[in-house]
């Protein structure tokens, strides 16, 4: 799925854009919009993959995909990984 199309099923559509691009605390409100979004995923890989450094995108904010970063030097592809991820929590047992 391209970016194209992702975002036009993204659950923050339809908000204003600044509300994603808030600073400090209302960060944290922020990512309430990416709970339960269906292209959650996407829009993170797309975030860490390109290096966007502002904003939230994918639940995260810049400085918690910048901490991820510095974990994971050695990812080539967020896509891939996350997408295993997303699989292999599906695929789990439940509880």
């Amino acid at each position: 799925m391209t970016s194209a199309q992702w975002a036009e099923h993204a659950a923050c559509r339809s908000i204003d854009p600044e509300v994603l691009f808030s600073q400090g605390a209302e960060q944290n409100r922020a990512k309430t919009v990416c709970n339960g979004c269906a292209v959650r995923t996407e829009c993170l890989a797309e975030a860490l993959d390109q290096r966007i450094e502002f904003g939230v995108w994918g639940g995260m904010t810049e400085r918690e995909r910048r901490a991820l970063l510095r974990r994971r030097p050695d990812v080539a592809s967020w896509r891939m990984v996350l997408e295993e991820a997303r699989q292999a929590f599906v695929r789990a047992p439940a509880g």
